[in-house]
């Protein structure tokens, strides 16, 4: 089954569709600075118009890169906490538009 919003892969292969924020932990906390260096979150889809991705740095923490072409977003950030980098991008993704999701609806007072 295809992922219905987003799908994470890993450098070494791993693949979730639709990561819970406790599965992006897991990834996240899976990488290393030799064979599994990142993970890539996108839309499970042709030429995505945005991903997040998550990469080991040399010299310790990770730089997480989320893009929005759509929104004309680029935010390039670095982070030592993978708790703080796996619930700042389950935020980031909940804000992003995917086809035959339900919009969001508000209602005057009568």
């Amino acid at each position: 089954m295809a992922a219905t919003y987003y799908c994470a892969d890993s450098e070494n292969g791993d693949h979730i569709d639709d990561p819970s924020e406790d599965a992006i932990f897991m990834l996240v906390d899976d990488l290393n600075d030799t064979d599994n260096t990142f993970v890539v979150i996108q839309p499970d889809e042709d030429d995505p118009v945005w991903y997040a991705s998550v990469a080991v740095l040399d010299e310790g923490g990770y730089e997480i890169v989320r893009r929005d072409a759509s929104r004309r977003e680029h935010d390039v950030v670095t982070e030592t906490s993978i708790g703080t980098i796996a619930r700042d991008l389950i935020l980031w993704l909940a804000a992003r538009s995917f086809p035959g999701r339900p919009t969001r609806r508000t209602f005057d007072a009568l």
